[in-house]
């Protein structure tokens, strides 16, 4: 009798940890909301793809492509952005990607550190200009 209620106890201890996975699936985070966020974004901060991408070709290939093939590139990642950000904006109450609102991009989220795959894919959310830094910790001296 005592080893079955200390395995009943057991049981219904873990239950919670069991069923806790149940609750918060990973989709549950894309909404409506999200995705008019993510739309009005995109259409707003999207030309920001141009100067990311000049500079982003100019640290892999040189000044040269830089200003011509990163110019190209950037243009090309604003117009798709541009357009998916009017694309969601019009549908952002309907779960359109697969039944969900992820973010309809190909190949976005194949670098899970950035969420996104710089060469092919859009990131869900326009690049930002200027220093950015994945460390939440630095080295400076506060005062």
């Amino acid at each position: 009798m005592k080893k079955l209620l200390v395995t009943a106890a057991a049981f219904a201890s873990l239950y919670g940890i069991v069923a806790a996975d149940i609750h918060a699936p990973p989709g549950s985070t894309y909404t409506a909301e999200r995705k008019l966020g993510r739309a009005i974004s995109n259409i707003i901060y999207g030309v920001m793809e141009i100067p990311e991408q000049i500079v982003r070709k100019n640290e892999a290939y040189g000044r040269k492509a830089g200003w011509t093939y990163g110019a190209v590139d950037g243009t090309s990642r604003a117009m798709r952005r541009i357009g998916y950000g009017f694309y969601e904006l019009f549908t952002f109450t309907c779960p359109t990607h697969r039944g969900t609102f992820k973010p309809p991009y190909e190949r976005c989220g194949e670098d899970n550190r950035i969420e996104m795959n710089v060469h092919d894919g859009l990131s869900e959310f326009p690049p930002e200009l200027g220093f950015e830094t994945y460390f939440s910790h630095s080295r400076a001296q506060k005062f």
